[in-house]
């Protein structure tokens, strides 16, 4: 497994890392999600890293941007 981190914008609660949470770790081949929100940064470890579309339409769907690669 590979560890991928990336920067979200807009998270600022437990609720924000909760949904990306969720939204993030549906994503196939995805083993874990870890969320840091005062860092503004999200780690995904998975088998290969996810398709930046993938992850950009997750982030998205629980309400926030993707701003890139950490």
């Amino acid at each position: 497994m590979e560890s991928y981190t990336y920067l979200v914008e807009g998270m600022t609660c437990a609720h924000c890392a909760a949904a990306v949470t969720t939204e993030v770790s549906a994503l196939p081949g995805v083993d874990s999600v870890d969320v840091d929100v005062a860092a503004g940064t999200v780690r995904v470890t998975a088998a290969a890293e996810p398709p930046a579309s993938d992850l950009e339409a997750a982030v998205s769907e629980a309400g926030y941007t993707l701003a890139g690669r950490s």
